[in-house]
């Protein structure tokens, strides 16, 4: 009983500790910290309590809580909690079902192995979209290896509940990934289980449709239009000559500058960025796909030899094996397609491939079999394990150590922008977001720079589609039009205008284009005018161009 609780209770949490410790916790883009800024109020007018399209009800008690408490990580404790829920419930699940099979000392092994090579790159490379893939999958397969319990089954749902709440669409892939695994351990019996999932589904997803704002349905489907564009690359060039605009709008949505919304909305992508079927397939697709299996072979070459290991424990030992290959074919091409229509990442890829795995574990141990069988079973998956243990433990070795490069660079970067803007009280830039990327989920409240701005304007990434960013331009110059509000801050002493030369090159062009009948416009120019990466912020100004 002392050995179970370590191996379900402690155990996980030790290795969560462990890692973190010895390698570190990093954001593995800047989405985590943007969301951070904005639960703050560091990026809106006041802190945002509804994001809209993810963390229903969270982002209403975040807000209220680092409002009280701004220098508690909520965000990071809150969702590293969550991850330790899950990997408590795999380690149970995979306990239950090897203990019989291997003895306490070797399933404990099995069970590090398993984290080191499949598990641990979670905690070590976090998003939070990994969340919900995990406890959602996690919560149907505990929920289905205890059918017999009521208990287990409102866990299953509840868990999914939870994880719907972080991002509804991400949540159903996690119950998609975890399926096979739910039916193999359950049969008709995990029916209940599923049937709750899907009930839980539709009626969210009614509330959010009936209950969403004006505003936050355009902001949905904005989002999707700019997902088209920048990550999925499903557009296809216009059918026609773009106008002067629509070359400037195009060229903003590309960087990420979505905040005019008479220059980027809903019409603009219909004429300037179509989704086009036809060439996507034929240009875009082909090249997705060929980068895809050598990029997963690289990053993930441990949980494919496990899934390897599978198909050979299966094809040696007797019994039906259609269902089991038509799964195969089934994870195969959910993991082409993904990676193909729309994106694999890091926060996606690894927990499809552990839910790959322990669906063919489920399958191997459920199938009745001979013992001596069993214990081949258990020892070649302890082989692979321990194979693959050492180079995946260099590679994570080595991706910490680009890491920590990375956060120090990305913390230099927003320590000398910060710099270049003081004594400002608002700092308006275009590239404070990058330096996000790779942060320190539990070190969210003291961001680098001490003289940081009472108030910033991102004029670049996701977030500008966001209603809080036209909210944010109403507080501080009375109007939401942003080419106004861009006059309207440069006419203030205490703004500091600290941008990549690309970016201000289309603020300016958006300036000249609301300012064309005007005799005099105002355009912005650098303080300290000299050749300069076009990446690279610097100081700007805005000055009154009078025409010669």
């Amino acid at each position: 009983m002392i050995l179970r609780r370590f191996g379900l209770v402690a155990l996980p949490l030790l290795l969560l500790l462990l890692s973190g410790v010895g390698l570190g916790c990093y954001f593995e883009t800047n989405d985590d910290l943007t969301i951070i800024e904005l639960l703050r109020g560091t990026t809106a007018a006041a802190p945002v309590t509804d994001l809209h399209l993810y963390f229903h009800g969270y982002a209403a008690l975040w807000s209220q809580l680092y409002t009280a408490y701004p220098l508690v990580p909520w965000y990071a404790l809150t969702l590293y909690g969550l991850l330790y829920v899950a990997t408590v419930l795999v380690f149970a699940v995979l306990w239950r079902l090897l203990r019989p099979k291997l003895g306490v000392g070797v399933l404990v092994l099995l069970l590090g192995l398993f984290w080191g090579v499949a598990w641990l790159e979670h905690g070590f490379w976090f998003n939070y979209a990994r969340v919900p893939v995990l406890l959602a999958g996690a919560g149907l397969l505990f929920g289905a290896q205890r059918t017999s319990a009521r208990w287990a089954l409102l866990v299953g749902v509840g868990l999914f509940g939870l994880a719907w709440l972080i991002r509804p669409s991400v949540a159903l892939l996690g119950a998609l990934a975890a399926a096979p695994g739910v039916w193999w351990l359950a049969g008709r019996r995990g029916l209940p289980l599923l049937a709750g999932v899907g009930a839980w589904a539709v009626v969210g997803a009614l509330c959010l449709n009936l209950t969403w704002s004006p505003e936050a349905a355009t902001f949905r489907r904005l989002d999707v239009l700019k997902s088209n564009l920048n990550d999925f690359q499903l557009t296809a060039p216009p059918l026609q000559p773009l106008t002067a605009r629509d070359n400037l709008g195009l060229a903003a949505a590309r960087r990420w500058m979505f905040s005019d919304s008479t220059l980027v909305n809903e019409a603009f992508f219909r004429r300037a960025a179509p989704v086009g079927p036809a060439y996507f397939l034929l240009h875009t697709a082909p090249a997705k796909l060929a980068a895809l299996p050598a990029q997963l072979a690289r990053d993930y070459f441990p949980l494919w030899l496990l899934v390897g290991g599978t198909w050979l424990l299966v094809v040696r030992r007797p019994g039906p094996r259609r269902s089991f290959w038509l799964v195969q074919l089934a994870y195969a091409g959910l993991m082409l397609g993904l990676g193909t229509l729309l994106k694999l990442p890091p926060r996606l890829a690894l927990p499809l491939l552990d839910f790959w795995v322990l669906s063919n574990w489920v399958f191997l141990v459920q199938r009745p079999g001979q013992a001596a069988a069993d214990r081949r079973a258990g020892r070649m998956l302890l082989l692979v394990l321990l194979g693959a243990a050492l180079p995946y433990g260099y590679k994570v070795y080595h991706r910490s150590q680009v890491l920590a490069r990375e956060r120090q660079q990305n913390q230099a970067e927003r320590r000398r922008q910060l710099r270049l803007a003081h004594p400002a009280r608002i700092i308006v830039a275009d590239a404070l977001g990058s330096t996000y990327k790779s942060g320190a989920p539990f070190a969210e409240g003291n961001l680098p720079g001490r003289n940081q701005p009472a108030g910033q304007v991102d004029v670049a990434g996701w977030q500008t589609l966001h209603p809080s960013q036209a909210r944010l331009r109403q507080q501080l110059t009375g109007t939401r039009y942003f080419p106004e509000a861009l006059r309207r801050l440069g006419a203030r002493p205490n703004v500091a205008w600290v941008l990549t030369p690309e970016g201000a090159a289309i603020l300016n062009q958006q300036l000249r284009l609301a300012q064309s009948a005007t005799p005099a416009a105002s355009l912005l120019e650098p303080v300290h005018p000299g050749p300069v990466q076009p990446e690279t912020a610097q100081l700007y100004r805005m000055r009154v161009k009078f025409p010669q």
